[in-house]
């Protein structure tokens, strides 16, 4: 009887092996000024989503622009194919719940407070997503 149960208790263990190896995270950081960049990370941020993937989206320079509130019209205005603009399609990703942050230093540097991000951005604290980009089991995507 023994053995059947350490049979049972070794597939159990492969099974939750394999439950969090298919697990993915990502981290996109955003950090270009060209707003086709921007909304290139955005589709790919959403195909990565979209197939399963935990996404946590970090805007730094002129990538935090995609988060104001009055945001510039190279992150609002759409774009072709599909005419949807980085900022348009962000909310999308956030809708489906990936976490997109700021930089820590972006606001400050701004001279501006978290009343100037639009709903649901929130600001990265450095320790958290250091933690999340060396997490060996995330991939870290940089535009």
């Amino acid at each position: 009887m023994k053995p059947i149960i350490l049979a049972a208790a070794a597939a159990a263990a492969l099974a939750a092996a394999s439950a969090a190896a298919e697990e993915r995270k990502l981290v996109s950081v955003v950090t270009t000024p060209e707003p086709q960049t921007q909304l290139m990370a955005m589709v790919l941020t959403m195909q990565a989503v979209q197939q399963g993937a935990k996404a946590h989206v970090l805007l730094c320079g002129p990538g935090g622009d995609l988060a104001l509130r009055d945001a510039p019209a190279s992150a609002t205005a759409p774009q072709p194919p599909r005419d949807m603009s980085p900022q348009g399609l962000m909310g999308k990703i956030m809708e489906a719940g990936a976490i997109v942050e700021v930089c820590a230093i972006y606001l400050p540097g701004k001279g501006a407070g978290p009343e100037a991000l639009i709903d649901g951005v929130g600001v990265a604290q450095p320790p958290a997503m250091a933690g999340a980009m060396m997490d060996p089991e995330t991939r870290v995507w940089s535009f």
